[in-house]
């Protein structure tokens, strides 16, 4: 049987084996490593593929044989594919994160984009919104865009929360008030648990259209099983399961 599973630190929370055995009910483990034991999982474990959670994306890099080009653009790899005992790396968080975007049919394109946290996901959050043409804007703690200049920017038109503020166990906060962007057309959380944040929670009440970050860690998973098996699946596999987690 071909064995599959999640690398991580702390991984009690994880969703990933319940995704992966609606989508194809095989073997699917969970590798919790403190950072010393990465190389010898890598080197030594019996597995055909791995995917990557934090604190790892970036550690990973240095035992692998080769690495997908989008993967190099952005740093880091969240899927590891073992091929006649070499490990290819890849990077399915993009398309996990794209597809979040096309689901909710907001065109970004030439728009002003907030996109709170300057992370490892907001790399990839960024790198999704300039490839659709979308004008970025990173806000972080001490960067130049920051949370205390942020009338600067009441014109986005998008908000996209790449920070782990409102994230469970630490829910009812928010990274922002929602009611400061008046041009707002939608509102994005990467977050799924819980699925309605206090930031969304906003959103809804402005009337704003919002998503949680479900459809993006379902697309995700999608996009890995299609390099772990080398075949296309379909998008419509994306709503069955989310319908299913839901």
């Amino acid at each position: 049987m071909m064995k599959f599973g999640l690398l991580g630190r702390k991984l009690g929370h994880s969703y990933s084996p319940m995704i992966f055995d609606l989508m194809g009910g095989y073997r699917y483990d969970l590798f919790e490593r403190e950072p010393e034991g990465i190389e010898d999982l890598l080197r030594n474990e019996d597995f055909d593929g791995i995917n990557v959670t934090i604190p790892y994306k970036k550690e990973v890099l240095q035992y692998l044989d080769e690495i997908d080009p989008l993967a190099k653009r952005l740093g880091a790899v969240n899927t590891i594919v073992k091929r006649n005992g070499r490990l290819y790396g890849y990077n399915s968080d993009y398309y996990g994160f794209l597809s979040m975007v096309r689901r909710t049919c907001i065109d970004v394109s030439g728009k002003k984009v907030l996109v709170l946290g300057s992370g490892g996901a907001s790399v990839t959050v960024r790198a999704v919104l300039e490839d659709l043409g979308a004008a970025v804007v990173v806000v972080s703690r001490s960067g130049e865009n920051n949370y205390d200049n942020l009338h600067l920017h009441a014109d986005g038109a998008l908000l996209v929360n790449a920070t782990p503020v409102g994230m469970y166990p630490n829910t009812g906060t928010a990274p922002v008030d929602v009611s400061r962007f008046p041009a707002l057309e939608g509102v994005l959380d990467v977050i799924y648990n819980p699925r309605r944040t206090t930031l969304l929670l906003q959103a809804e009440e402005l009337g704003i259209p919002c998503s949680d970050g479900l459809p993006m860690l379902v697309a995700q998973a999608k996009a890995a099983e299609e390099y772990f098996f080398g075949r296309k699946i379909p998008n419509s596999e994306n709503e069955r399961i989310l319908a299913m987690l839901r």
